[in-house]
């Protein structure tokens, strides 16, 4: 076998799991009415069929005053009970065992949500939500530690394999041991042994809720990464003491805070196994068994970590969100078939966090996996000849769905390789990774034989020529042209052609950000890290505006700031003069000018390339268009048009 030690059993309190790979805990909105919901249900049934040893389902709310989000269960109501059973059944259906994970967010909560004060061990406001909390008194702190074993009991009766107790970045609990956060002076507060005795309270009462055959964790803050705060030789002291009570079975490591958020679902600029060196220290720590996570995104990675001691279980997260059938693809070897995920949080963190359903760049069935994915598909009644134009994602994906379906689906590329614009956003600093999207992609070509004609021009002459029963027009976008009057002269560029190096630049490069993505980000520190000076101007509050859901804004600037690139907000450009730049602040509407720079370069999106599509138009019996020469978009909506075209041819 090419992964032993990932495809090794593993005993865990009462529960031995088949193999090393948790779907582990992670917020998904598919919850309704704080219960489980058939959409939540089929999501982790999906990654169980796809061979997961272990799924922890998302944090469940313990009590009332818990309502960080609106769409979070609540494991302390006696009816979700039977949505629990529906749940755990079809999970089981695949011989996976489920936990579910138990919590309060503390500080880490809204009065909006709840209509109830936010309860915390002191009155810190989080950096987060902003709201004082209520300082909790004896009697909160017991009304807690009841419903979380009352909550443990609704989980147990309702068929889980075993209970996680959430003591990591966002919890109560943590609150309570951090000396960041609890500047009590009662027996709860102050001393280590007293900063602890929450914590375990609330093992010791849901230990005794469940019984001694349950098995039972804690998903651990190994480093608040944050200075005052808990580190790694504090969280080794936690584990040994809560070993010792001889009532846990595991220990489930996740880091830092909400001050540091980035730092949980490391985005792609964080390396492969980030905080693989901290369930190092605290597997020293511990004989229970330790699950190590962080952007463990390969099944060779997994391995090593295995192999080298450093855990004893994976999370892997968005790797099968990306993938559900990430560990039976890797179980039987075949891993160029894996759709390997990028951490552009794009889809997963920055859906849930504008308080949208979980997704996916690379795979639009996420959320809707009982009636969307490859396993969903039709075959054709009729088979056709498809030509697709355009080989970046939307045309790689509606040629590879045409050909799951049985089409004689051709993909023809006028550039000498497949990829569209990831390629060109892979050249961006730290956004390497954007070519894996490419990579898998035609890894599912080559597997399906697909043929791919690159270096091909399509014209309707062409298209006339191949008599296709179908056309699907993938042609994407080229930059937009900067509006303003002398953007056009021979100094300013735009950022494809400095990220492709056609444009000669000089030493000093002023920005013009109106994208407030990545577009503008990534080729200014792109443009830093060949030894320009770098100014970047926007008109909006800051640079990179758009950057906060998918966990990149803190990152983003701080590489920008560490290369000395420099910023001025809201300043909207109105015309260019040779090497000039003259415009308005727009809260002030005082005039000013940059001047200074050998070369401008403008992040200003992107103009549809419709022409092929309007040629075609009534001239072709079955024609579509999908993506960016639709209108220009970001790469999940051309993924999901491939998708759907696919389907639909």
């Amino acid at each position: 076998m090419q992964f032993p030690h990932l495809f090794s059993p593993q005993r865990i309190g009462r529960v031995t799991v088949a193999n090393r790979i948790s779907f582990s805990a992670h917020l998904t909105n598919l919850s309704e009415k704080g219960l489980p919901t058939q959409r939540l249900t089929e999501y982790l049934a999906a990654r169980a069929r796809g061979g997961a040893g272990l799924i922890i389902t998302e944090e469940q709310s313990v009590h009332p005053t818990d309502r960080a989000y609106e769409h979070l269960m609540e494991a302390f109501r006696p009816e979700i009970v039977a949505g629990y059973r529906q749940l755990t059944r079809a999970v089981h259906a695949f011989g996976t065992p489920l936990f579910a994970q138990l919590n309060h967010n503390g500080q880490q909560c809204s009065g909006a949500l709840s209509r109830l004060p936010v309860w915390a061990p002191s009155a810190v406001p989080d950096v987060m939500y902003r709201e004082v909390p209520k300082i909790m008194e004896p009697e909160d702190i017991r009304e807690v530690i009841e419903h979380f074993a009352r909550s443990a009991v609704h989980v147990r009766e309702g068929g889980f394999d075993g209970v996680e107790l959430q003591f990591g970045h966002s919890s109560l609990v943590r609150q309570f041991m951090s000396p960041l956060t609890n500047f009590r002076d009662d027996e709860y507060g102050g001393s280590f042994e007293n900063r602890m005795r929450f914590a375990l309270e609330v093992v010791a009462a849901v230990r005794a809720a469940v019984g001694a055959d349950f098995t039972l964790g804690v998903r651990l803050c190994a480093d608040e990464m944050i200075p005052g705060g808990l580190n790694l030789d504090d969280a080794k002291q936690v584990t040994r003491l809560l070993e010792t009570t001889g009532h846990l079975d595991y220990f489930n490591l996740t880091l830092a805070t909400f001050y540091n958020l980035y730092l949980v679902g490391g985005p792609m600029h964080l390396p492969l196994g980030y905080a693989v060196p901290l369930a190092a220290g605290i597997e020293e720590a511990t004989a229970l068994p330790v699950f190590a996570t962080g952007r463990i995104n390969d099944p060779a990675l997994a391995e090593k970590v295995l192999a080298d001691g450093q855990a004893d279980m994976i999370g892997v997260v968005r790797g099968q969100i990306a993938d559900p059938d990430f560990a039976a693809k890797a179980r039987e070897g075949r891993t160029e078939e894996i759709r390997y995920c990028i951490a552009c949080n794009q889809n997963c963190y920055g859906r849930v966090g504008l308080n949208r359903t979980i997704g996916c760049v690379q795979n639009p069935s996420v959320g809707r996996e009982a009636t969307e994915g490859e396993r969903h598909l039709r075959p054709t009644l009729r088979n056709k000849r498809v030509m697709v134009v355009g080989g970046g994602p939307a045309g790689m994906w509606a040629a590879k769905i045409a050909a799951l379906r049985g089409h004689d689906a051709a993909l023809y590329e006028r550039s000498d390789e497949l990829g569209g614009q990831v390629l060109l956003a892979a050249k961006g600093a730290g956004r390497e990774e954007f070519g894996v999207i490419a990579r898998n992609e035609r890894n599912q070509l080559a597997r399906l034989a697909v043929p791919v004609k690159l270096g091909v021009e399509v014209t309707p002459e062409l298209v006339q020529d191949e008599e296709p029963d179908a056309v699907i027009v993938a042609t994407g976008s080229r930059p937009k042209a900067c509006p303003v009057a002398g953007a056009d002269g021979p100094h300013v560029f735009n950022v494809w052609q400095a990220l492709s190096g056609e444009a000669e630049l000089g030493e000093r490069v002023l920005l013009i950000d109106y994208d407030g993505h990545h577009q503008a980000t990534a080729t200014a520190e792109f443009l830093a890290e060949l030894g320009k000076t770098v100014h970047v101007v926007t008109s909006s509050l800051f640079v990179g505006a758009d950057l906060g859901p998918s966990q990149d804004l803190y990152l983003s600037r701080q590489r920008l700031m560490q290369k000395g690139v420099t910023f001025t907000p809201d300043f909207a450009v109105m015309e260019i003069r040779g090497l000039e730049v003259h415009g308005f602040n727009v809260y002030s509407n005082v005039w000013d000018s940059f001047r200074g720079y050998d070369s401008i370069v403008t992040a200003m999106g992107n103009d549809a390339c419709d022409g092929l599509y309007l040629a075609l138009k009534g001239t072709v019996a079955e024609l579509y268009r999908i993506g960016d020469c639709v209108a220009p978009r970001k790469v999940d909506m051309a993924i999901h048009e491939g998708y759907e075209v696919g389907k639909r041819v």
